[in-house]
């Protein structure tokens, strides 16, 4: 558009044709009504005609749609196409439906293949098509049917672009990181580094680590620790679809490539979907195998995980906060009081609904008590093991290390049998701290700990 003054100060300020311009048609579907996406894609087609001055006799999307490219093409020159969102009219309609059958977000896929497949054919008349999104979806036509667009998503070239880089964040952002370094009165370095555990590790390329900008700024105008990504909402179909499937513990996962960049609304797959939401992230990629290593990227996004499922876990109006409830955790492992920690994680597992026990799920229990301790570790320092032959959870205090062995509708005493089988204790002899097993049994049917054996060892 020509905009010379929004650009003042850059490095392209005096190497572009500030007089040369092209006329940008833009679709955001994050603004439009998506429950009568059919409707709104035409109220923008027709606002922009007037935009242009133009004048449009076809009639749907797809030729109306055509037309408008054409004709302003005709009378501006090469058209610029934003599209913001585009996958919006299908995930707006995700979670609303348990059954996995979802008519409305399928009816939206149909109307949007008409709208993309304009793209291909109208080619001549576009100067630049830049689409974003959240998820990749299959079937959807811009996608399989736009083989000349590039997917920039997991580009080396482009891992920088949408995300603040510690040496940008360094640079741009030093006076208010001084305030704040004042105002706590802390080293400037060890503020960094905290900032860095809490909001940075986003990356594309498993080399690169970016600051979301939600965060950081909040951060930055705040200058408070806090989880702002937990403020932003988590999809309700996210947590569907991990209970559905009953996957829970998605740290440290490994996934192919071709997984990661697409799936189907037919076959959704919870791990793509995190890591297309921004819940997990690349550390690393094996160059031979084209597999990725996933992880949180962050603290913040870890927490608003694990707050969020035990929430969607164990809902209970009751419970003040789940924060409320780690900090009396806490409280709890530091004065040794045993019998507060049973109580809490005996009313937490009996918030899980009764759905669950009807089924038996003891996937869910165990996912619940992985978010827990998960989530203590955020408190305190605590461990949670999903491989074999490790200890349910681990937490260490200044004085003690509590090994952790859960049962369900079995015994405590074959909790702590196992503990000592494994030598859980092992690793943690020469620390010089008290070492206790816990063997915990969970009686489903009566939803509460019916088993609890404490022991020194």
């Amino acid at each position: 558009q020509g905009k010379k003054g929004l650009f003042e100060g850059l490095w392209i300020y005096d190497k572009w044709n500030w007089s040369k311009t092209h006329p940008v048609v833009h679709f955001s579907f994050d603004k439009m009504d998506n429950k009568i996406l059919e409707e709104s894609i035409l109220n923008v087609i027709e606002d922009h005609a007037v935009q242009f001055e133009v004048e449009l006799s076809r009639n749907g999307i797809k030729n109306r749609f055509q037309e408008l490219l054409e004709k302003v093409y005709e009378k501006h020159g090469g058209v610029v196409l934003l599209v913001d969102e585009y996958d919006k009219p299908i995930i707006e309609f995700l979670e609303f439906e348990e059954s996995g059958i979802y008519t409305k977000a399928i009816e939206n896929q149909k109307i949007m293949k008409q709208f993309y497949a304009v793209l291909k054919a109208s080619e001549e008349y576009l100067r630049l098509t830049f689409i974003t999104g959240v998820s990749k979806f299959t079937q959807v036509s811009v996608f399989s049917d736009l083989n000349h667009l590039k997917d920039i998503s997991l580009k080396t070239q482009f891992a920088n672009i949408v995300g603040y880089t510690q040496e940008e964040l360094e640079n741009n952002f030093a006076a208010h990181l001084q305030k704040i370094q004042a105002d706590n009165n802390t080293n400037y370095d060890a503020l960094l580094e905290k900032i860095k555990i809490w909001y940075n590790g986003f990356s594309w390329n498993a080399k690169n680590t970016l600051y979301n900008p939600f965060g950081i700024l909040n951060f930055l105008e705040d200058g408070e620790f806090r989880n702002y990504w937990f403020l932003t909402g988590t999809p309700t179909f996210l947590l569907q679809q991990m209970k559905k499937q009953n996957i829970f513990q998605v740290e440290n996962t490994r996934i192919d490539r071709m997984d990661i960049e697409s799936y189907d609304i037919n076959n959704l797959a919870p791990i793509p979907l995190l890591f297309q939401t921004g819940y997990l992230t690349i550390k690393e990629i094996d160059t031979e195998t084209g597999m990725f290593l996933l992880d949180y990227p962050n603290q913040e996004v870890r927490q608003s995980m694990y707050r969020f499922m035990i929430d969607g876990l164990a809902p209970n109006p009751q419970r003040f906060s789940t924060t409320n409830t780690m900090l009396q955790v806490t409280k709890a492992f530091t004065a040794n009081d045993l019998t507060t920690i049973r109580t809490i994680v005996s009313s937490l597992l009996a918030d899980l609904p009764y759905e669950v026990y009807d089924k038996q799920s003891e996937g869910l229990y165990h996912g619940l008590l992985h978010f827990i301790f998960s989530l203590l570790g955020v408190y305190i320092k605590s461990e949670v093991h999903s491989s074999r032959g490790r200890a349910d959870s681990v937490v260490e205090t200044a004085t003690h290390i509590y090994i952790f062995e859960f049962k369900f509708n079995k015994t405590a005493a074959e909790a702590m049998q196992q503990i000592k089988d494994k030598k859980y204790a092992n690793k943690y002899q020469n620390v010089g701290k008290i070492i206790v097993g816990i063997g915990v049994n969970f009686k489903t049917d009566e939803k509460e700990i019916n088993g609890w054996e404490v022991e020194t060892l």
